[in-house]
């Protein structure tokens, strides 16, 4: 066993130790691959970081350490002579004044000004970054508004249904909670508090592979509340994966999801290597100053490898890394592994849509995963008119997801008219989840469904499947849309 006292001394960054779960890594080597920055390690330095791990890890995920990080077991005699965690910066208080009440949010941006006052700086800065300089986000945005609609009159729209179902699953809404990581940072309750809010509204929802809880953790979660609101309840859960480099770790991760009872698998596509967070990069480094490190020594990732790891949360890396080497033939052995549907999560194109089809998927979503990874990346929205204009047939094989951007109920209808099966929703509902808990996924759902159905009434439909793409004017994306003279298909592939 470890005496507390010299596990105290090791707390610069020439050798770092802590304490995780009773037991003492050195986590010296892994200073400058930390996706989070060295600063916040450094500032746990000989000292019982167990509190701020579990934030966004579940315990287990210490073995994803460095091979022999572990140096043994803490003395449990000693731990009064560990240092205590050095302070956060005074960017990391945050409001503790009343929030409005959550009936006060009457449109899902009204949960932004409160999440940014309870959440630190350093999460605040993540949840609401996007890649390089931001166009990626900021045409997520603005696509949804470019598209118009051309509403019917003097139709009996008394009431409207507006279920639908995903992957062979009824919701009552055509939109579900999009897969966020490490929501630990975000809210206490994390996971639980979302699934929570998921079972009460009857939507769906995709979880993360970089949750804070196991997905094991979730589903208990999950059971549980629905046991409570009775069986009626048509939630149901999806599995969202980052594919591990290692093919026996990647196996072990489906079989444990499906295990777990998860309906299917979104296989994250569009993260072959981080994308440039910017806003994190800067804040990296001005953390790393202020513990000491030169700037030259802040840690900016490569750009791909094996040691290029999943995307980061405050320094959340995932029990998988990137993984630039899959390909389209590797689908054959992760199917062979999950026995169910697949969801390719990160199409931005109407070949890679194609392809989709031609290899057995069962759904793709289109995204350019919040405007975080690829410089100019097509919107959604842009990417489903592509589709629609090369390759319709993939909208009557496959079902197709958007997410990015949305704001709004009303535009989950422009995505349904142009062909979309459901919409993910992600942002809001962690801002809601960050300020409100469960109650805010709750408020959000309700928000959502009520622009929805009052945009269904005033376009003149009662149902989805009267949805259709002559019921919205997308002419000012269509004009920007790459349009090569012909694409030949068959040799493109």
């Amino acid at each position: 066993m470890l005496d507390g006292a010299d596990v105290a001394k090791h707390n610069t960054k020439e050798s770092c130790w802590l304490v995780i779960d009773s037991k003492v890594y050195d986590v010296t080597s892994f200073l400058q691959q930390h996706p989070g920055g060295a600063g916040i390690l450094l500032r746990q330095g000989g000292a019982d970081a167990t509190a701020e791990f579990a934030k966004v890890h579940p315990l287990d995920y210490v073995k994803e350490l460095p091979e022999g990080s572990c140096l043994g077991p803490l003395d449990p005699k000693t731990t009064s002579s560990l240092n205590l965690p050095k302070s956060e910066p005074a960017s990391e208080v945050v409001d503790t004044e009343e929030l409005p009440n959550v009936s006060l949010c009457v449109t899902t941006g009204d949960f932004e000004a409160p999440a940014k006052r309870v959440l630190p700086h350093r999460f605040w800065t993540y949840v609401s970054g996007s890649a390089n300089s931001g166009l990626s986000l900021r045409g997520n945005l603005d696509d949804w508004g470019r598209i118009r609609f051309r509403p019917r009159v003097l139709c009996n729209v008394g009431s409207v249904n507006m279920s639908r179902s995903i992957l062979g699953h009824k919701s009552p809404y055509p939109f579900y909670v999009s897969a966020m990581g490490t929501m630990g940072n975000i809210h206490a309750g994390a996971e639980p508090e979302t699934v929570r809010g998921i079972v009460r509204k009857g939507l769906h929802g995709v979880i993360s592979t970089a949750s804070t809880k196991t997905p094991d953790e979730i589903m208990d979660s999950y059971r549980r509340e629905q046991s409570q609101v009775g069986g009626a309840s048509p939630s149901v859960l999806f599995f969202q994966l980052y594919l591990p480099t290692d093919r026996a770790k990647a196996i072990a991760l489906i079989k444990r999801a499906k295990a777990a009872g998860y309906k299917g698998i979104w296989l994250t596509v569009d993260t072959p290597v981080l994308g440039k967070r910017t806003a994190d990069r800067r804040l990296q480094a001005i953390e790393a100053l202020a513990m000491g490190l030169e700037q030259e020594q802040t840690p900016i990732r490569p750009p791909g490898g094996e040691n290029s790891f999943a995307p980061a949360f405050g320094g959340r890396d995932v029990p998988g890394q990137l993984s630039p080497h899959t390909t389209w033939q590797d689908l054959k052995w992760i199917r062979d592994a999950w026995q169910g549907p697949i969801v390719l999560k990160g199409i931005q194109c109407a070949e890679d849509a194609r392809l989709a089809m031609e290899y057995g998927c069962e759904g793709i979503l289109l995204s350019n995963h919040g405007g975080r990874q690829l410089h100019t990346a097509p919107s959604a929205l842009m990417t489903l008119l592509e589709i629609r204009t090369y390759c319709p047939e993939v909208l009557d094989k496959l079902e197709v997801y958007v997410d990015g951007g949305l704001r709004d109920g009303a535009d989950v209808l422009k995505a349904i008219c142009l062909g979309a099966t459901a919409v993910g929703v992600g942002r809001p509902y962690l801002y809601a989840l960050a300020a409100y808990g469960s109650r805010g996924v709750e408020r959000c759902t309700q928000i959502l469904s009520e622009e929805l159905g009052t945009a269904m009434k005033l376009l003149g439909i009662t149902s989805l499947d009267q949805a259709r793409p002559e019921m919205v004017n997308a002419i000012p994306l269509l004009n920007e849309m790459w349009r090569p003279e012909a694409i030949p298909w068959r040799s493109r592939l």
